[in-house]
This record gives C-alpha cells, structure tokens and sequence, in this order.
C-alpha cells in the first residue's frame, strides 16, 4: 500500500503534504471545511489528478493531517492498494426514518465474498447514526469490521456535506467496502471525560430524544447541573454530554452529545438514540484524560504485524466537542496519536458530529460521541507474504 497526501487551501489550492511521490491511487479520502466544499473547487482538482480514483469525503468541524489540526482547508491522502480491491455504494436520505433502511441496503450492496471491512461516512444531520449502524451491523454480521463517522459543520450545526465520486451534498450516506485477505484493519475509541453527579433512569424517551430521568423533566434536571452554562445552551452542551448504559452493565458506557434542546417540551435531542430503562449520568471533560484517551484509542488501533512493507494509514474521527473543550491544545491529541502509530503512519482525519466504531470492550459497532476513534489500515504486500 503506498500513500501520499495533500493538502488545499484557498490562496494555493492543492500542494503535497509531506513525501512527494508517484503512485495510481484507487482511492483518494478527503475531509474539508463546508464552506471549501460548497465551492467545488478543490473537489474538481482532486478528480482532474486522479480521474480514476474513486473519491469519498465530508465536511468537518476542523481538520487533521499528520499532527495538525486545521480550518477552512481540504485534508487528502491518496491509497494505491497492492492486493486489495474496494467498492463504494451510497444512498440519499430524506428523513432520519430512513436511516435503519439505509444502512441495511448499504450493507448489503457491498456484502461480498471477501468483505474485511467497512468505512462510513454519513450526513451529520438527517441521519439518525445510531439506526443507520444497526442497519450496517445487522446486513454485515460481525465479521466485519465498521468504522465512520457523521460529517460536521464546525459549531453550526446547519449543514453537513458528504461526497462520492461527485459534488458533495447533503442527505447522503456513502459506504467504502474493502476486500481480500491481504488487508490489515485495526480500530480503537476511546473517550477521556469524567462522570460526575448521581446515577438516574431515563423513564421517557423516544429514539434519539430525551424526555425524563427519573420521571422528572430532563431539561430541568440538565440545566440545575449546568448551572450558570445553562444560558449558552444549546452551544454548552458539547462540553457536558451524557453517558449512557444497560442497567446492570457498567462495562458498556456509551456517550451522546446533545445536539440541540426543545424548550417547550423540555426535552434534550441527542446525535444517536437513548433508549428507555438505559442509566444516565452527566460528563465533564478533563484535558488530561481527553488526551490520554485518544492515545488509548491508538494503541487498540496500532495492529501487531507492523512488520508489513509499505505505507500505513490511520483516520482518525474525533468529535466537536472534544476540539472546543482542548481549545488551542488540540492538536495534542492528534500528537499523542502519531506518537503511538509512527511518523511512517500517513494520518488524516476530521472532527465530526458522531463516531462509529465497535465498542473496545464488547466488539459491537455503535455511534459514539465525544470519543477519539481510529481505524488504521496497513496491507500485506506481494513481498511480504514471499
């Protein structure tokens, strides 16, 4: 597998980031600011350098090449594959109804013989994330490895964009499978933050939305423990997600963001599903933690036959939340990535509005929020199986 990478931006659109070097990529990932997406420009570009690559890529709350964390760039990389071959599918959605559908239809389009893995990026808004995973996983099984994200749109939360071949638009859901017993795929999530304040049973919910804990209004509940933050809600509520589990199974925390709030029902609408009899208990971040945890994630990530020749590619989607919480320090945690994978591992990646990865301690996929996740790819060439 061979890898090079490029980054564009508006005063000298595409320039090479890092080793120049020739290669016939089959895939060129790219993740960019709306705004340089809308233009179209530098998504142009890319299909005139590489007009037979396939091209998947999505808006972002911020960027991520090697170590650097940008904004109102394009982040690529280029992946000439050895002995692997790959397949794109997508699908349009109109209503987050659809999502379950989607994901099934997704799934099964690119369950082939051969299929190792899978690698999602999905609308930010009109797609319910944590369906459109049970869609995947329930067409997929779990021999296959899901990965992803939603696509962002900084801290607006208005419109997220996501491409396949073509412009990018939005309401679409685009699937990469990859194939053959050649490819590597490792995966690690990992969040960081800090439960605090006391345990409580959400008793009213419907699929992503939130209504009571504890038989008392949710939004009331939230804001007491917000206290002066409440004000800058819905904005705040990055900083303070929820962590949600089975009752009874301690082991499998799962974080939400809170994505916006209804006043009048006094309700809080989360980026994945929080569903009835679950436990609830408030997070705040902890910068050291937030960054130890994206190290963790790595090494799950990091796979043990890096004796491999060849380039290794590592994607990492963080979550908004993360990048407003580490403020001008963000890139410590793309730092401390590289720092676990090596300088010879091409990273790219974006900051999203949801994660998707199987969960670290019961191999599950589910969409996650507020986490660091990996997938690293790294492919067995000709020479080392000779």
């Amino acid at each position: 597998m061979k890898t090079k990478q490029l980054l564009w931006e508006a005063a000298h659109g595409w320039k090479v980031y890092g080793d120049d070097r020739s290669l016939q990529p089959q895939l060129v990932l790219f993740f960019g600011a709306p705004d340089a997406l809308r233009s179209g420009t530098g998504i142009a570009a890319l299909r005139s350098m590489y007009p037979e690559a396939k091209l998947l890529g999505c808006s972002t709350a911020g960027e991520i090449i090697g170590d650097e964390v940008l904004d109102g760039s394009i982040v690529a990389t280029a992946v000439e594959f050895e002995r692997t071959t790959i397949r794109l599918a997508s699908l349009q959605i109109r209503d987050t109804s659809e999502s379950f559908d989607a994901g099934t239809i997704l799934g099964d389009e690119l369950n082939r013989q051969g299929l190792k893995g899978v690698f999602v990026l999905s609308d930010g808004h009109t797609v319910n994330g944590s369906e459109l995973v049970k869609g995947l996983s329930r067409a997929l099984g779990k021999e296959v490895v899901i990965t992803g994200g939603l696509a962002g749109d900084g801290t607006h939360f208005q419109q997220t964009l996501v491409a396949c071949n073509d412009e990018a638009r939005e309401g679409l859901v685009v699937a990469l499978g990859l194939y053959g017993e050649h490819i590597r795929i490792g995966h690690g999530s990992v969040g960081g933050w800090d439960s605090f304040g006391p345990e409580r049973n959400i008793t009213k919910a419907s699929s992503n939305e939130l209504f009571e804990l504890d038989g008392q209004p949710a939004l009331e509940l939230y804001k007491k423990y917000l206290g002066e933050e409440a004000a800058n809600l819905p904005g705040s509520a990055l900083l303070f997600p929820l962590m949600i589990r089975p009752t009874g199974q301690a082991a499998r925390g799962t974080v939400r963001t809170i994505l916006s709030i209804d006043e009048q029902k006094q309700s809080m609408i989360f980026a994945g599903d929080i569903p009835e009899g679950y436990v609830a208990q408030l997070m705040m971040a902890n910068f050291d933690r937030l960054v130890d945890g994206a190290a963790e994630a790595a090494q799950y990530a990091r796979l043990s036959d890096n004796e491999f020749e060849g380039d290794r590619l590592a994607i990492l989607v963080s979550c908004v939340g993360r990048k407003m919480v580490l403020g001008q320090r963000v890139a410590d945690e793309t730092e401390a990535v590289q720092d676990i994978l090596g300088e010879s591992t091409s990273q790219i990646g974006f900051y999203s509005y949801g994660e998707i990865s199987p969960h670290v301690e019961i191999g599950n996929c589910e969409l996650h929020n507020q986490t660091m996740t990996i997938t690293f790819f790294s492919e067995e060439s000709c020479t080392s199986s000779s």
